[in-house]
């Protein structure tokens, strides 16, 4: 491989890895996420 493939892999590699990082450690450190929580549940005209 070229060194501009080389160059090319690392940096989308790790900006990948760095967002998936970020990701993850703000998915952690949220406090009081599980009380935002959202959900519905859905009715369909058979269930009643």
């Amino acid at each position: 491989m070229t060194l501009g493939g080389w160059i090319i892999m690392i940096i989308s590699v790790g900006s990948v890895s760095t967002l998936f990082g970020w990701c993850v450690y703000k998915v952690l450190t949220t406090p009081n996420e599980e009380e935002k929580m959202h959900g519905f549940e859905i009715e369909t005209p058979d269930s009643k």
